[in-house]
C-alpha cells in the first residue's frame, strides 16, 4: 500500500492537474480518505484475504503449531468488535485469526421469515448480504482507527512535536487492517450446480475468499449435529465443487479456497443410487456402502430397485420416505472416501462433522486420508452442540478406568455436576479442553479451528444477565455495574458509542467539505467527553 506521504503527493498532483477549480480540495484530506478506504470492492478483499489464507496454509504445512482460528459472527458489529478486541489484546496483530460465517446463524437470525432451523430455508442472498455487511463494518473499523491517528497527527503538529509527528506517521504507514479472511458457509449450494455457481459469485463479489460446501442433498439439508442427514453421490458433489472453482476463476480470484465438508459420519441415508459404469469406479464405491439384501430373480417384488454386483443381485433397503440407507458402521470409511475424492477434485481443505470432539477419532480418519493425500488439512467445528465439559470428563474417566485407576468417586453419567468442578478429574479434563486445538492441530491435521455460533450464545447470555439485574432490584445499577463500568475499565472502545458509530469521522468530513462553516458533533457539550 502507498505510504501517507506518497498518497498526499499523488493527490497534490491530481489537484494541480485540475487547475484552480480544485483549489479548495486539500490533498492531505484526499490522502486520508483514500487510506481510510483502502479496499474499494469486495473482489479487492477476496483477492487480498485469499493470499493470506494461502500463506497460512503453507505455514501450517511447515509447522503444525501455526494453525488458524475463527469465531462465527452473525452481524457486522459483532465481527467488527471481535477484530477490534483481537488487535487490542494481541499487540495489533491479526495473524491467523479469521471470521466464520455460519449458515446456522444466518437461518436463525438473518432470515426475513424470522428464526428458522438450519435447513437452507432462508433466502440465498442473506448469506452474501452478511458477508458484505461484515466487511462494511471491518472497513469502518479501519477508517475509525486511522481517523484517530490523523487527529493525533494534527495535535502533534499543532504542538510542534516533530518526534511525535514522525512516530504517528509511522503508525499510519504500518497500520494493520481489521479485514481478515472469512470462511463462508454456502450450505449444500441452495440447489443444483448452476445455483451453487450463481450464489458463489455473489459471495465472492461480497468479499469471500473461502467457501465451505457440504455433501448433503440441497433440499433435504440438516444441521450437521441433527439427525436425518442425506448425502449425495460423489459426482453430484464434485460438480458443485467445480462450480465454486469456476466462480472464483471467472471473477479473477485465482487462489480462492474451497472447503469440502462431509456429513457422512452422521448421515445414514442417500436419496440416490450412484451411476456406475465399471467395477470400482466412484459410483460403485458409493453404492458399496448401501445396506442391501441379496435376492434371486424370483424374489423380486413390484417396483424393486436392483443392483448387479459381482454377478449377484442386490436389493438396496428403501425406506417409506423413498430414501436408501447405508450399512451401519460405514460412516468413517465414507468420510475418508468423501474427503479424498474432494481433495483430488479441486477442494483445498476438508471438514468432517463429528458427533464429539475426540482427537483420536479425528486423527484416525486423517491418517487414512493422508495415505492418499499427504498434505490434507482439516477445518474443524469446535461446536457448541458438543457438551465439552461432559465429553472431556468422560474421556478422562474412561482413560483412567482403562489404566486401572480407582474411579469409584465419580459417577460417569453425572460428571457434568458442579460437585465435580474442583476434582482432579475435572482439572485434567479442563486442561485437555484448553489444549484441544493445539493437540488436534498437531495430531489430527486440523489447520483451522472455528466455533460456528459462539456469539449467538454470548448475546443470549449477556442479555439474560442484564435483564435479570436491570428489571430486578438493582435497576440502573444492573446496567452500570454489569456493563458500563466493565466497558470503561476493560477499555472497550464502544463505550464511546457515538465515536464507534462514526460521528468523529463525520466531523472530519464536515471539516473537509465545509471548513470553518462545519457544524460538528464533537464539541464541549458532547456527553461522550465524560469517557475521556
Amino acid at each position: 500500500m502507498p505510504t501517507y506521504s506518497q498518497e498526499i503527493e499523488a493527490a497534490a498532483k491530481l489537484c494541480e492537474a485540475n487547475g484552480s477549480s480544485w483549489d479548495a480540495i486539500n490533498p492531505e484530506s484526499v490522502a486520508r480518505m483514500r487510506l481510510q478506504n483502502k479496499f474499494k470492492t469486495g473482489l479487492d478483499i477476496a483477492k487480498y484475504t485469499a493470499d493470506i489464507m494461502r500463506r497460512d496454509m503453507a505455514a501450517y504445512d511447515r509447522d503444525f503449531t501455526k494453525y488458524t482460528q475463527s469465531l462465527g459472527c452473525w452481524h457486522g458489529f459483532i465481527g467488527q468488535q471481535k477484530m477490534i478486541s483481537i488487535k487490542k489484546h494481541f499487540a495489533g496483530n491479526t495473524d491467523r485469526r479469521y471470521l466464520y460465517l455460519s449458515g446456522w446463524m444466518v437461518a436463525a437470525l438473518r432470515s426475513d421469515f424470522g428464526p428458522l432451523p438450519d435447513q437452507s430455508m432462508h433466502e440465498k442472498t442473506a448469506v452474501s448480504g452478511l458477508i458484505e455487511e461484515l466487511y462494511t463494518f471491518l472497513r469502518q473499523a479501519d477508517a475509525r482507527e486511522l481517523g484517530g491517528l490523523f487527529r493525533e497527527l494534527d495535535a502533534a503538529r499543532e504542538a510542534g512535536d516533530k518526534a511525535a509527528e514522525k512516530a504517528i506517521i509511522e503508525k499510519i504507514d504500518n497500520h494493520v487492517t481489521h479485514v481478515v479472511p472469512i470462511i463462508a458457509d454456502i450450505d449444500a449450494g441452495f440447489g443444483n450446480a448452476e445455483a451453487t455457481y450463481l450464489l458463489a459469485k455473489r459471495m465472492i463479489e461480497a468479499g469471500a475468499c473461502c467457501i465451505q460446501i457440504e455433501n448433503q442433498v440441497s433440499d433435504e439439508k440438516q444441521c450437521g449435529h441433527q439427525d436425518g442427514k442425506v448425502t449425495v453421490p460423489h459426482e453430484d458433489f464434485l460438480a458443485k465443487i467445480r462450480a465454486v472453482r469456476y466462480a472464483f476463476l471467472e471473477l479473477g480470484v485465482d487462489n480462492g479456497v474451497i472447503v469440502a465438508r462431509t456429513d457422512s459420519l452422521g448421515a445414514g441415508l442417500t436419496k440416490q443410487i450412484a451411476v456406475t459404469k465399471e467395477p470400482g469406479d466412484l459410483g460403485d464405491q458409493y453404492n458399496a456402502f448401501l445396506d442391501c439384501d441379496e435376492v434371486a430373480p424370483g424374489d423380486l417384488a413390484n417396483g424393486d430397485v436392483i443392483i448387479n454386483r459381482d454377478g449377484k443381485l442386490l436389493r438396496p433397503k428403501r425406506l417409506p420416505s423413498n430414501l436408501f440407507q447405508f450399512r451401519k458402521g460405514t460412516g468413517e470409511a465414507r468420510c475418508v472416501l468423501d474427503s479424498v475424492t474432494s481433495l483430488q477434485n479441486g477442494a483445498d481443505l476438508i471438514w468432517i462433522e463429528t458427533e464429539k470432539p475426540h482427537v483420536g477419532q479425528i486423527g484416525a480418519m486423517m491418517d487414512e486420508i493422508r495415505k492418499q493425500v499427504p498434505n490434507a488439512k482439516l477445518v474443524y467445528n469446535n461446536s457448541p452442540s458438543f457438551n465439552w465439559t461432559l465429553n472431556f470428563r468422560q474421556q478422562v474417566f474412561d482413560a483412567w478406568k482403562e489404566e486401572g485407576r480407582d474411579v469409584s468417586a465419580y459417577n460417569r453419567d453425572k460428571l457434568m455436576s458442579a460437585e465435580y468442578d474442583d476434582s482432579e478429574l475435572s482439572r485434567v479434563a479442563d486442561e485437555k479442553i484448553r489444549t484441544f486445538q493445539a493437540d488436534a492441530a498437531r495430531e489430527a491435521g486440523i489447520f483451522h479451528h472455528l466455533i460456528t455460533l459462539p456469539t449467538y450464545h454470548t448475546a443470549a447470555l449477556s442479555t439474560d444477565n442484564l435483564a435479570k439485574e436491570y428489571f430486578g432490584e438493582k435497576g440502573m445499577l444492573g446496567y452500570v455495574e454489569g456493563v458500563q463500568r466493565k466497558e470503561i475499565r476493560q477499555g472497550i472502545a464502544c463505550v464511546k458509542h457515538q465515536n464507534m458509530a462514526g460521528s468523529d469521522m463525520g466531523d472530519d468530513h464536515k471539516d473537509y467539505f465545509s471548513g470553518e462553516a462545519a457544524l460538528k458533533a464533537a464539541g464541549k457539550d458532547n456527553t461522550m467527553n465524560q469517557f475521556g
